[in-house]
């Protein structure tokens, strides 16, 4: 099993999870996070001074899933996330030891 985790732009979480319940993806957590990449953030002006935004919104979304579905989620989170832009994202995945589904008991795959 693994852990995904897509740091994307926030107007685009719908298009994501849309795209992700398509191929079969029942479940998730998103956070609105902060952050910055290459782009280090960015100047703006506020009543006539400029004041630099380090950290730019950010949506982070997680879902575990078998390891055969890993490359399917990914593209399909490429795919649906991309602008072409700088500051489109990241996708992290990693290695899940253990899942338990806290109501049943359940454990790894039956749990996701």
């Amino acid at each position: 099993m693994k852990k995904v985790e897509a740091v994307i732009k926030p107007f685009k979480l719908e298009d994501v999870k849309d795209a992700l319940a398509e191929i079969g993806i029942t479940g998730m957590t998103v956070s609105e996070v902060k952050g910055y990449g290459r782009q280090k953030g960015h100047s703006e002006l506020y009543r006539g001074a400029e004041y630099v935004v380090d950290f730019l919104p950010k949506i982070k979304m997680e879902m575990v899933v078998d390891d055969d579905s890993v490359e399917q989620v990914t593209n399909t989170i490429v795919e649906a996330a991309r602008t072409g832009k700088i500051g489109d994202g990241k996708i992290f995945v990693t290695d899940v030891e253990k899942i338990i589904r806290i109501r049943t008991g359940e454990s790894d795959s039956e749990a996701i």
